[in-house]
Protein backbone atom coordinates (compact mmCIF):
# COMPACT_ATOMS: atom_id res chain seq x y z
CA UNK A 1 0.00 0.00 0.00
CA UNK A 2 1.07 3.63 -0.83
CA UNK A 3 -0.03 5.69 2.12
CA UNK A 4 1.02 9.12 3.35
CA UNK A 5 3.80 7.50 5.47
CA UNK A 6 3.52 10.30 7.79
CA UNK A 7 0.29 8.99 8.88
CA UNK A 8 1.38 5.55 9.50
CA UNK A 9 1.07 6.04 13.75
CA UNK A 10 -0.78 5.58 16.51
CA UNK A 11 -3.28 8.69 16.24
CA UNK A 12 -2.00 10.02 20.31
CA UNK A 13 1.51 10.39 18.05
CA UNK A 14 -0.16 13.79 16.07
CA UNK A 15 -0.05 16.06 18.73
CA UNK A 16 3.24 14.89 20.51
CA UNK A 17 5.56 17.26 18.68
CA UNK A 18 3.53 20.01 20.59
CA UNK A 19 3.81 18.55 24.41
CA UNK A 20 7.38 18.23 24.73
CA UNK A 21 8.91 20.89 26.82
CA UNK A 22 9.89 24.25 25.60
CA UNK A 23 13.27 23.87 23.86
CA UNK A 24 13.10 20.42 23.04
CA UNK A 25 16.03 19.36 20.54
CA UNK A 26 17.19 16.01 20.65
CA UNK A 27 14.83 12.89 21.24
CA UNK A 28 17.29 9.82 21.56
CA UNK A 29 15.31 6.29 21.71
CA UNK A 30 15.95 2.45 21.21
CA UNK A 31 14.52 -0.40 20.10
CA UNK A 32 14.85 -3.29 23.03
CA UNK A 33 13.54 -6.96 23.40
CA UNK A 34 12.90 -6.49 27.06
CA UNK A 35 11.43 -10.04 28.29
CA UNK A 36 11.34 -13.46 26.85
CA UNK A 37 8.39 -15.55 27.57
CA UNK A 38 9.88 -18.39 26.71
CA UNK A 39 12.61 -19.11 29.63
CA UNK A 40 14.67 -21.25 27.30
CA UNK A 41 14.97 -18.40 25.13
CA UNK A 42 17.03 -15.53 26.41
CA UNK A 43 18.34 -13.85 23.16
CA UNK A 44 17.01 -13.10 20.24
CA UNK A 45 18.19 -13.35 16.25
CA UNK A 46 18.09 -9.39 15.28
CA UNK A 47 16.70 -9.29 11.49
CA UNK A 48 14.50 -7.25 9.21
CA UNK A 49 15.73 -3.27 10.55
CA UNK A 50 17.50 -3.10 6.75
CA UNK A 51 13.78 -4.05 5.32
CA UNK A 52 12.26 -1.41 7.22
CA UNK A 53 14.89 1.38 6.31
CA UNK A 54 14.89 0.45 2.53
CA UNK A 55 11.07 0.29 2.30
CA UNK A 56 9.65 2.69 4.77
CA UNK A 57 12.01 5.44 5.26
CA UNK A 58 13.26 5.68 1.93
CA UNK A 59 10.90 4.50 -0.67
CA UNK A 60 8.06 5.47 0.37
CA UNK A 61 9.17 8.99 2.15
CA UNK A 62 10.71 9.48 -1.11
CA UNK A 63 7.57 8.56 -3.12
CA UNK A 64 4.92 9.26 -1.29
CA UNK A 65 5.93 12.33 0.65
CA UNK A 66 9.25 14.06 -0.41
CA UNK A 67 8.35 14.02 -4.08
CA UNK A 68 5.16 14.84 -4.17
CA UNK A 69 4.21 18.75 -4.42
CA UNK A 70 3.98 20.09 -0.52
CA UNK A 71 0.43 21.54 -1.25
CA UNK A 72 -0.61 17.91 -1.97
CA UNK A 73 0.95 16.56 0.82
CA UNK A 74 -0.38 19.20 3.31
CA UNK A 75 -4.09 19.21 2.19
CA UNK A 76 -3.94 14.71 2.56
CA UNK A 77 -2.62 15.21 6.18
CA UNK A 78 -4.84 18.33 7.12
CA UNK A 79 -7.85 16.16 5.63
CA UNK A 80 -7.39 12.75 7.75
CA UNK A 81 -6.24 15.08 10.51
CA UNK A 82 -9.26 17.27 10.82
CA UNK A 83 -11.53 14.59 10.11
CA UNK A 84 -10.28 12.49 12.79
CA UNK A 85 -8.83 14.85 15.90
CA UNK A 86 -11.29 17.82 14.56
CA UNK A 87 -10.87 20.56 12.72
CA UNK A 88 -7.86 23.19 13.20
CA UNK A 89 -6.95 21.06 15.80
CA UNK A 90 -3.49 21.32 15.48
CA UNK A 91 -0.96 23.04 13.44
CA UNK A 92 0.47 21.13 10.19
CA UNK A 93 3.92 23.90 10.10
CA UNK A 94 6.23 20.86 11.45
CA UNK A 95 5.02 18.80 8.45
CA UNK A 96 5.32 21.77 5.89
CA UNK A 97 8.97 22.19 7.47
CA UNK A 98 9.86 18.59 6.72
CA UNK A 99 8.99 18.38 3.37
CA UNK A 100 10.77 21.58 2.87
CA UNK A 101 13.78 19.93 4.34
CA UNK A 102 13.75 17.21 1.84
CA UNK A 103 14.86 14.02 3.64
CA UNK A 104 13.92 12.48 7.01
CA UNK A 105 16.72 13.98 9.62
CA UNK A 106 17.45 10.83 11.86
CA UNK A 107 20.61 8.71 12.61
CA UNK A 108 19.99 5.12 13.43
CA UNK A 109 23.05 2.94 15.00
CA UNK A 110 22.18 -0.51 14.91
CA UNK A 111 23.92 -4.36 15.34
CA UNK A 112 24.39 -6.01 12.42
CA UNK A 113 21.56 -8.38 11.57
CA UNK A 114 21.77 -11.84 12.46
CA UNK A 115 23.33 -11.18 15.64
CA UNK A 116 22.40 -12.63 18.61
CA UNK A 117 21.42 -10.34 21.30
CA UNK A 118 20.32 -11.21 24.63
CA UNK A 119 17.06 -9.20 26.61
CA UNK A 120 17.38 -5.68 27.90
CA UNK A 121 20.18 -5.15 25.23
CA UNK A 122 19.17 -2.84 22.46
CA UNK A 123 19.04 -3.61 18.46
CA UNK A 124 19.28 -0.18 17.58
CA UNK A 125 19.06 3.43 18.70
CA UNK A 126 17.63 6.31 17.11
CA UNK A 127 17.89 10.48 16.97
CA UNK A 128 17.41 13.05 14.84
CA UNK A 129 20.00 15.20 13.08
CA UNK A 130 18.16 18.53 12.89
CA UNK A 131 17.42 20.21 16.42
CA UNK A 132 13.76 20.85 15.20
CA UNK A 133 12.66 18.05 13.97
CA UNK A 134 12.67 16.38 17.62
CA UNK A 135 9.62 15.43 17.50
CA UNK A 136 10.48 12.73 14.47
CA UNK A 137 12.52 10.43 16.40
CA UNK A 138 9.69 8.94 18.44
CA UNK A 139 6.94 9.77 15.71
CA UNK A 140 8.19 6.67 14.22
CA UNK A 141 7.89 4.56 17.25
CA UNK A 142 4.46 2.94 16.23
CA UNK A 143 5.63 1.52 12.14
CA UNK A 144 9.03 0.55 14.16
CA UNK A 145 7.74 -1.64 16.15
CA UNK A 146 4.97 -2.69 13.88
CA UNK A 147 7.53 -4.24 11.50
CA UNK A 148 9.96 -4.95 13.29
CA UNK A 149 8.80 -7.46 16.08
CA UNK A 150 8.13 -10.37 13.90
CA UNK A 151 11.09 -10.63 11.08
CA UNK A 152 13.57 -11.45 14.42
CA UNK A 153 10.73 -13.12 16.55
CA UNK A 154 10.34 -15.51 13.54
CA UNK A 155 14.23 -15.32 12.60
CA UNK A 156 14.63 -16.51 16.28
CA UNK A 157 12.27 -19.57 16.19
CA UNK A 158 13.94 -20.56 13.26
CA UNK A 159 17.10 -20.86 15.05
CA UNK A 160 15.56 -22.69 17.93
CA UNK A 161 14.80 -25.65 15.34
CA UNK A 162 18.10 -25.45 13.70
CA UNK A 163 19.63 -25.60 17.01
CA UNK A 164 17.48 -28.67 17.80
CA UNK A 165 17.92 -30.28 14.30
CA UNK A 166 21.76 -30.01 14.47
CA UNK A 167 22.18 -31.26 17.53
CA UNK A 168 20.56 -34.54 16.75
CA UNK A 169 22.10 -34.58 13.13
CA UNK A 170 25.26 -34.31 15.30
CA UNK A 171 24.32 -37.51 17.46
CA UNK A 172 22.85 -40.00 15.24
CA UNK A 173 24.38 -39.12 11.92
CA UNK A 174 28.09 -37.83 12.37
CA UNK A 175 29.80 -34.62 10.65
CA UNK A 176 27.39 -34.34 7.80
CA UNK A 177 24.95 -31.58 8.05
CA UNK A 178 24.05 -30.84 4.63
CA UNK A 179 20.68 -32.17 5.00
CA UNK A 180 19.98 -29.88 8.47
CA UNK A 181 18.87 -26.72 6.14
CA UNK A 182 15.90 -28.56 4.27
CA UNK A 183 15.11 -30.41 7.81
CA UNK A 184 13.11 -27.19 8.80
CA UNK A 185 10.47 -26.35 5.70
CA UNK A 186 8.41 -23.18 6.00
CA UNK A 187 4.55 -24.02 5.46
CA UNK A 188 3.35 -21.01 6.85
CA UNK A 189 2.59 -18.58 4.09
CA UNK A 190 -1.50 -19.46 3.97
CA UNK A 191 -2.14 -18.69 7.38
CA UNK A 192 -0.05 -15.76 8.29
CA UNK A 193 -1.53 -12.02 8.61
CA UNK A 194 -1.24 -11.15 5.23
CA UNK A 195 1.12 -11.07 2.62
CA UNK A 196 3.57 -8.48 4.22
CA UNK A 197 3.50 -10.66 7.21
CA UNK A 198 4.41 -14.09 5.26
CA UNK A 199 7.36 -12.47 3.84
CA UNK A 200 9.40 -11.21 6.82
CA UNK A 201 8.35 -14.03 8.46
CA UNK A 202 9.20 -16.24 5.74
CA UNK A 203 12.67 -14.64 5.24
CA UNK A 204 13.43 -14.97 9.47
CA UNK A 205 12.91 -18.53 8.33
CA UNK A 206 15.29 -18.54 5.64
CA UNK A 207 18.71 -17.17 7.49
CA UNK A 208 18.42 -20.55 9.14
CA UNK A 209 16.89 -22.77 6.39
CA UNK A 210 16.72 -23.63 2.88
CA UNK A 211 13.46 -25.18 2.61
CA UNK A 212 10.19 -23.09 2.00
CA UNK A 213 7.20 -22.84 0.27
CA UNK A 214 6.98 -19.20 0.43
CA UNK A 215 7.92 -18.04 -2.44
CA UNK A 216 7.71 -14.03 -2.32
CA UNK A 217 10.23 -14.71 0.82
CA UNK A 218 13.11 -15.37 -1.62
CA UNK A 219 11.78 -11.97 -3.54
CA UNK A 220 12.17 -10.60 -0.40
CA UNK A 221 15.75 -11.47 0.58
CA UNK A 222 17.03 -10.19 -3.13
CA UNK A 223 14.81 -7.10 -3.42
CA UNK A 224 16.08 -6.29 0.14
CA UNK A 225 19.24 -7.80 1.45
CA UNK A 226 21.35 -8.29 -1.93
CA UNK A 227 20.85 -11.81 -2.59
CA UNK A 228 20.90 -13.74 -5.91
CA UNK A 229 19.57 -16.98 -6.64
CA UNK A 230 21.96 -17.09 -9.48
CA UNK A 231 24.49 -16.93 -7.30
CA UNK A 232 23.25 -18.42 -4.17
CA UNK A 233 20.69 -20.80 -3.09
CA UNK A 234 18.16 -18.91 -1.26
CA UNK A 235 15.42 -21.26 -0.50
CA UNK A 236 14.01 -23.95 -2.74
CA UNK A 237 11.94 -26.97 -2.18
CA UNK A 238 10.73 -30.08 -4.44
CA UNK A 239 7.24 -31.01 -6.65
CA UNK A 240 4.65 -32.02 -4.39
CA UNK A 241 1.20 -33.03 -4.47
CA UNK A 242 -2.17 -31.59 -2.15
CA UNK A 243 -5.52 -33.17 -1.11
CA UNK A 244 -7.01 -32.33 -4.38
CA UNK A 245 -5.23 -34.19 -6.60
CA UNK A 246 -5.48 -37.78 -4.65
CA UNK A 247 -9.09 -36.88 -4.17
CA UNK A 248 -9.26 -36.82 -8.09
CA UNK A 249 -7.76 -39.37 -8.75
CA UNK A 250 -10.40 -41.28 -6.34
CA UNK A 251 -10.09 -43.38 -3.18
CA UNK A 252 -10.02 -47.03 -4.79
CA UNK A 253 -7.80 -45.46 -6.89
CA UNK A 254 -5.84 -44.08 -5.10
CA UNK A 255 -2.23 -46.56 -5.36
CA UNK A 256 -3.18 -45.86 -9.07
CA UNK A 257 -2.54 -42.21 -8.48
CA UNK A 258 0.76 -42.51 -6.37
CA UNK A 259 1.91 -45.34 -9.42
CA UNK A 260 1.15 -42.39 -12.35
CA UNK A 261 3.02 -39.50 -10.05
CA UNK A 262 6.25 -41.26 -9.72
CA UNK A 263 6.14 -43.38 -13.10
CA UNK A 264 4.56 -40.67 -15.18
CA UNK A 265 4.47 -37.14 -14.07
CA UNK A 266 7.96 -37.49 -11.87
CA UNK A 267 9.81 -40.49 -13.06
CA UNK A 268 13.09 -39.08 -11.43
CA UNK A 269 14.03 -36.99 -8.97
CA UNK A 270 12.30 -36.00 -5.60
CA UNK A 271 8.39 -35.94 -4.91
CA UNK A 272 6.30 -35.42 -1.74
CA UNK A 273 2.76 -37.21 -1.52
CA UNK A 274 0.33 -36.70 0.64
CA UNK A 275 -0.63 -39.59 2.08
CA UNK A 276 -3.51 -39.24 4.31
CA UNK A 277 -6.49 -37.92 2.25
CA UNK A 278 -8.17 -41.58 3.23
CA UNK A 279 -6.20 -44.48 5.19
CA UNK A 280 -2.03 -43.36 5.92
CA UNK A 281 -1.69 -46.60 7.88
CA UNK A 282 -3.05 -48.64 4.66
CA UNK A 283 -0.43 -46.17 2.40
CA UNK A 284 2.24 -47.21 4.23
CA UNK A 285 1.48 -51.19 5.11
CA UNK A 286 0.33 -51.95 1.81
CA UNK A 287 0.75 -49.40 -1.06
CA UNK A 288 4.31 -48.32 -0.32
CA UNK A 289 5.38 -52.79 -0.11
CA UNK A 290 3.42 -53.12 -3.83
CA UNK A 291 5.59 -49.95 -5.19
CA UNK A 292 8.66 -51.12 -3.39
CA UNK A 293 10.64 -52.09 -6.96
CA UNK A 294 9.23 -49.37 -8.73
CA UNK A 295 9.96 -46.74 -5.96
CA UNK A 296 13.99 -48.14 -5.43
CA UNK A 297 14.48 -48.21 -8.98
CA UNK A 298 13.71 -44.43 -9.61
CA UNK A 299 16.73 -42.06 -9.43
CA UNK A 300 15.39 -40.12 -6.84
CA UNK A 301 13.35 -40.19 -3.75
CA UNK A 302 9.51 -40.16 -2.89
CA UNK A 303 8.88 -38.56 0.13
CA UNK A 304 5.72 -39.92 2.03
CA UNK A 305 3.46 -37.03 3.64
CA UNK A 306 1.18 -37.55 6.52
CA UNK A 307 -0.64 -34.40 6.93
CA UNK A 308 -3.25 -35.16 10.39
CA UNK A 309 -3.11 -36.91 13.80
CA UNK A 310 -0.62 -36.70 16.78
CA UNK A 311 2.90 -36.22 14.95
CA UNK A 312 4.59 -37.87 17.74
CA UNK A 313 2.58 -40.93 17.36
CA UNK A 314 2.48 -41.03 13.71
CA UNK A 315 5.88 -40.64 13.04
CA UNK A 316 7.61 -42.96 15.95
CA UNK A 317 4.41 -44.69 17.06
CA UNK A 318 1.85 -44.85 19.80
CA UNK A 319 2.99 -47.46 22.81
CA UNK A 320 -0.94 -47.34 23.73
CA UNK A 321 -1.89 -49.16 20.23
CA UNK A 322 -1.72 -53.48 19.69
CA UNK A 323 1.71 -54.18 20.04
CA UNK A 324 2.85 -55.08 16.60
CA UNK A 325 0.40 -52.54 14.92
CA UNK A 326 2.02 -50.43 12.48
CA UNK A 327 0.59 -47.40 14.72
CA UNK A 328 2.48 -48.64 17.51
CA UNK A 329 5.45 -48.62 15.48
CA UNK A 330 5.03 -45.50 13.83
CA UNK A 331 5.55 -44.59 10.52
CA UNK A 332 9.68 -44.59 10.29
CA UNK A 333 9.60 -48.23 11.10
CA UNK A 334 6.98 -49.37 9.17
CA UNK A 335 8.77 -48.09 6.06
CA UNK A 336 12.54 -48.76 7.56
CA UNK A 337 11.07 -52.78 7.52
CA UNK A 338 9.54 -52.41 3.90
CA UNK A 339 12.81 -50.44 2.31
CA UNK A 340 15.56 -51.12 4.66
CA UNK A 341 18.40 -48.57 4.43
CA UNK A 342 21.85 -47.86 5.87
CA UNK A 343 23.61 -46.91 8.99
CA UNK A 344 25.27 -44.33 10.39
CA UNK A 345 28.38 -43.19 11.37
CA UNK A 346 26.90 -42.56 14.85
CA UNK A 347 25.17 -46.09 14.33
CA UNK A 348 21.68 -45.48 13.58
CA UNK A 349 19.09 -46.08 11.07
CA UNK A 350 18.99 -43.95 8.25
CA UNK A 351 15.73 -45.11 5.88
CA UNK A 352 17.13 -46.03 2.30
CA UNK A 353 17.74 -43.06 -0.58
CA UNK A 354 14.55 -43.51 -2.25
CA UNK A 355 11.95 -43.24 0.29
CA UNK A 356 11.40 -40.65 3.03
CA UNK A 357 8.81 -38.46 5.28
CA UNK A 358 7.73 -35.20 5.65
CA UNK A 359 5.27 -33.81 8.58
CA UNK A 360 4.02 -30.10 8.21
CA UNK A 361 0.94 -29.93 10.24
CA UNK A 362 1.19 -28.63 13.68
CA UNK A 363 4.27 -28.83 14.63
CA UNK A 364 6.11 -27.18 17.21
CA UNK A 365 9.63 -26.67 19.06
CA UNK A 366 8.58 -29.09 21.65
CA UNK A 367 6.93 -31.47 18.90
CA UNK A 368 10.07 -31.74 17.10
CA UNK A 369 12.12 -32.36 20.24
CA UNK A 370 9.84 -35.10 21.02
CA UNK A 371 10.37 -36.69 17.39
CA UNK A 372 13.54 -36.61 17.27
CA UNK A 373 14.03 -37.84 20.55
CA UNK A 374 12.03 -40.66 19.73
CA UNK A 375 13.37 -41.30 16.85
CA UNK A 376 16.86 -41.84 18.77
CA UNK A 377 15.45 -44.02 21.22
CA UNK A 378 14.60 -46.32 18.61
CA UNK A 379 17.77 -46.32 16.88
CA UNK A 380 17.04 -43.75 14.24
CA UNK A 381 18.48 -40.79 12.75
CA UNK A 382 17.81 -38.09 12.67
CA UNK A 383 17.67 -37.16 8.94
CA UNK A 384 15.04 -39.80 8.63
CA UNK A 385 12.18 -36.72 9.18
CA UNK A 386 11.96 -33.26 7.30
CA UNK A 387 9.35 -31.37 9.39
CA UNK A 388 6.92 -28.23 8.05
CA UNK A 389 7.44 -25.07 9.74
CA UNK A 390 3.66 -23.48 9.69
CA UNK A 391 1.51 -20.62 11.13
CA UNK A 392 1.47 -22.87 14.04
CA UNK A 393 4.83 -22.27 14.96
CA UNK A 394 5.48 -18.36 13.16
CA UNK A 395 1.75 -16.84 13.80
CA UNK A 396 1.27 -17.98 17.82
CA UNK A 397 3.24 -15.22 18.72
CA UNK A 398 3.16 -11.68 19.61
CA UNK A 399 5.36 -8.48 20.33
CA UNK A 400 5.48 -9.09 23.68
CA UNK A 401 7.14 -12.96 22.92
CA UNK A 402 9.81 -11.35 23.28
CA UNK A 403 9.17 -7.92 25.25
CA UNK A 404 9.77 -5.90 21.64
CA UNK A 405 9.90 -1.98 22.71
CA UNK A 406 10.83 1.46 21.67
CA UNK A 407 11.59 3.79 24.67
CA UNK A 408 13.48 7.04 24.72
CA UNK A 409 16.00 7.15 27.21
CA UNK A 410 17.87 10.39 26.33
CA UNK A 411 16.80 13.83 25.88
CA UNK A 412 17.87 17.55 25.48
CA UNK A 413 16.51 20.50 26.33
CA UNK A 414 17.79 24.31 26.16
CA UNK A 415 21.23 22.87 25.42
CA UNK A 416 21.38 21.01 28.57
CA UNK A 417 21.10 16.79 28.04
CA UNK A 418 18.43 15.02 30.17
CA UNK A 419 18.77 11.32 31.27
CA UNK A 420 15.09 9.77 31.20
CA UNK A 421 13.69 6.43 31.82
CA UNK A 422 10.57 4.89 33.14
CA UNK A 423 10.55 2.53 36.61
CA UNK A 424 6.59 1.95 36.89
CA UNK A 425 5.82 1.03 40.51
CA UNK A 426 2.84 -1.26 39.33
CA UNK A 427 5.09 -3.19 36.77
CA UNK A 428 7.15 -6.33 37.61
CA UNK A 429 10.13 -4.81 36.19
CA UNK A 430 9.52 -5.84 32.70
CA UNK A 431 9.05 -2.03 31.61
CA UNK A 432 11.63 -0.36 33.53
CA UNK A 433 13.54 1.12 30.23
CA UNK A 434 17.12 1.71 30.82
CA UNK A 435 18.55 5.35 30.99
CA UNK A 436 20.37 8.13 28.99
CA UNK A 437 23.05 7.25 26.10
CA UNK A 438 23.43 3.40 25.61
CA UNK A 439 26.53 1.65 24.46
CA UNK A 440 26.19 -1.83 23.66
CA UNK A 441 29.93 -3.92 23.83
CA UNK A 442 30.70 -7.27 24.30
CA UNK A 443 31.57 -8.88 27.59
CA UNK A 444 35.55 -9.57 27.78
CA UNK A 445 35.19 -13.46 29.46
CA UNK A 446 31.68 -14.73 27.82
CA UNK A 447 31.92 -12.43 24.49
CA UNK A 448 28.18 -12.00 24.76
CA UNK A 449 26.70 -8.62 24.25
CA UNK A 450 25.94 -6.31 27.16
CA UNK A 451 24.10 -2.74 27.96
CA UNK A 452 26.20 0.10 29.20
CA UNK A 453 23.88 3.01 29.54
CA UNK A 454 24.26 6.68 30.95
CA UNK A 455 27.22 6.55 28.36
CA UNK A 456 29.19 9.86 27.74
CA UNK A 457 28.67 10.97 23.50
CA UNK A 458 32.77 10.09 23.40
CA UNK A 459 31.26 6.26 25.03
CA UNK A 460 27.90 6.52 22.85
CA UNK A 461 30.55 6.84 19.74
CA UNK A 462 31.97 3.39 20.60
CA UNK A 463 30.74 -0.07 21.24
CA UNK A 464 28.95 -2.19 18.77
CA UNK A 465 26.26 -0.15 17.53
CA UNK A 466 26.98 1.22 14.27
CA UNK A 467 25.30 3.98 11.72
CA UNK A 468 23.58 2.04 9.11
CA UNK A 469 21.32 5.20 7.99
CA UNK A 470 21.91 8.87 8.31
CA UNK A 471 19.72 11.72 6.78
CA UNK A 472 17.34 9.87 4.29
CA UNK A 473 20.26 7.63 3.08
CA UNK A 474 21.56 4.20 3.94
CA UNK A 475 25.20 3.94 5.21
CA UNK A 476 25.48 0.09 5.38
CA UNK A 477 23.87 -2.36 3.48
CA UNK A 478 23.99 -6.14 4.56
CA UNK A 479 23.81 -8.73 2.66
CA UNK A 480 21.87 -12.51 3.10
CA UNK A 481 25.50 -13.95 2.67
CA UNK A 482 26.88 -12.09 5.39
CA UNK A 483 23.53 -12.69 8.15
CA UNK A 484 23.69 -15.98 7.41
CA UNK A 485 27.14 -16.16 8.85
CA UNK A 486 26.22 -14.38 11.81
CA UNK A 487 24.05 -17.40 12.17
CA UNK A 488 26.17 -19.91 11.62
CA UNK A 489 29.02 -18.43 14.47
CA UNK A 490 26.55 -18.01 16.58
CA UNK A 491 25.71 -21.55 16.11
CA UNK A 492 28.93 -22.34 16.31
CA UNK A 493 29.53 -20.88 19.51
CA UNK A 494 26.55 -22.11 20.98
CA UNK A 495 28.24 -25.88 20.44
CA UNK A 496 26.09 -27.28 17.61
CA UNK A 497 27.53 -27.05 14.55
CA UNK A 498 26.99 -25.30 11.16
CA UNK A 499 24.26 -24.01 9.25
CA UNK A 500 22.81 -23.17 5.42
CA UNK A 501 25.63 -23.55 2.75
CA UNK A 502 25.75 -21.31 0.06
CA UNK A 503 25.75 -24.58 -2.59
CA UNK A 504 23.02 -24.48 -5.48
CA UNK A 505 19.33 -25.13 -5.37
CA UNK A 506 19.95 -28.63 -7.62
CA UNK A 507 22.76 -29.92 -5.72
CA UNK A 508 21.36 -29.06 -2.50
CA UNK A 509 17.72 -30.24 -2.79
CA UNK A 510 19.08 -33.47 -4.35
CA UNK A 511 19.59 -33.91 -0.50
CA UNK A 512 16.03 -33.48 0.82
Amino acid sequence: MNMLPILLKDGYKVGHKFQYPEGTTLVYSNLTPRKSRNADIQEIVFFGLQYFMKEYLVRQFNENFFNKPKEEVLSQYARRINNYLGKDSITYDHIAALHDLGYLPLEIKALPEGTLVPMRVPVFTIKNTVPEFFWLTNMLETILSAVLWKPATSATTAFQYLKTFTRYAKETVGNDMSFVPWQGHDFSFRGMSGVEDALISGAGHLLSFAGTDTIPAIDFLEMFYNADCEQELIGGSVPATEHSVMCMGTQDGEIGTFRRLISEVYPGGIVSIVSDTWDFWQVIMEFLPEMKDIILARNGKVVIRPDSGDPVKIIVGDESAPVGSPEYKGAIECMWETFGGTITEKGFKLLDSHIGLIYGDSITTERQLAILEGLKRKGFASYNVVLGIGSYTYEYVTRDTFGFAMKATYGEVNGAGRDIFKDPKTDDGTKKSAKGLMQVRRNAISGKLELKDQCTWEEEAQGELKTVFKDGKLVVDWTLQQIRERIKTALENDGDGTVVQNSRTENAVADY
